[in-house]
């Protein structure tokens, strides 16, 4: 499996390396929880069916308590995710 760097140019890395930052700035309680939580969903393998089969992602390195955690306790400021996506360039057809 290849990396995301094989299948960007610069610019999309660069685009993509922003995002990832402003979306861990929005998240302000059990952030790095929450955020591999994000990765794993994102690098799963087929369909996301359970949080335990979650917690055994190599993206999500923490256990499965702190995954519990985050979900109950975490927090996601909406409105300055909402933003960052908004603020996303859109990709053109080639």
């Amino acid at each position: 499996m290849g990396s995301v760097t094989d299948a960007v140019t610069g610019g999309e890395l660069e685009v993509l390396t922003g995002f990832r930052e402003e979306f861990y700035r929005c998240l302000s309680l059990r952030a790095d929880a929450l955020f591999e939580l994000g990765e794993a969903v994102l690098c799963a393998e087929g369909p996301v069916t359970s949080l335990v089969g979650l917690s055994l992602a190599a993206e999500h390195r923490r256990g499965h308590g702190a995954l519990y955690d985050a979900v109950a306790n975490g927090r996601v400021e909406v409105g300055r995710l909402r933003l960052s996506l908004a603020g996303l360039p859109v990709p053109r057809a080639g």
